[in-house]
């Protein structure tokens, strides 16, 4: 049987298509079985006052996309015009990175986006 398995503690909330889901007060396991759900723990999600720099800004912007907050086509343009600045900026390790987020804002994949950007600005979990 295939599919993601969140295991969330007491009162964990994740973000899943648009939807914030609540754990209740033991902990516990979920398999999430749709391909291409779109989770987001929200103990991982970015807040406004750490995006503090334009990569941070760039992976919040596709966080709002994600969450619905910004519309999609708004957030990919906004990348599209952020991505080609921080690719020039980047380390080398970074760049690999970053173009892959290039190439799935090109493809309007912006959940895609956020995974690539949030692995390089913080290490807190993204699905």
């Amino acid at each position: 049987m295939a599919g993601l398995i969140l295991k969330l503690r007491p009162f964990e909330e994740v973000l899943i298509n648009g939807v914030v889901v609540e754990n209740g007060d033991r902990k516990t396991r979920l398999r999430v079985k749709t391909e291409g759900a779109k989770i987001l723990r929200l103990r991982g999600a970015l807040r406004a006052d750490e995006a503090t720099t334009p990569l941070a800004r760039a992976a919040y912007v596709a966080q709002l996309g994600v969450s619905g907050d910004l519309p999609v086509a708004e957030a990919l343009s906004l990348l599209s015009d952020a991505l080609p600045t921080l690719l020039c900026e980047a380390s080398k390790q970074e760049k690999a990175t970053i173009d892959r987020a290039m190439q799935a804002a090109a493809g309007g994949h912006i959940y895609s986006v956020l995974r690539e950007l949030s692995s390089l600005v913080q290490p807190k979990e993204y699905t």
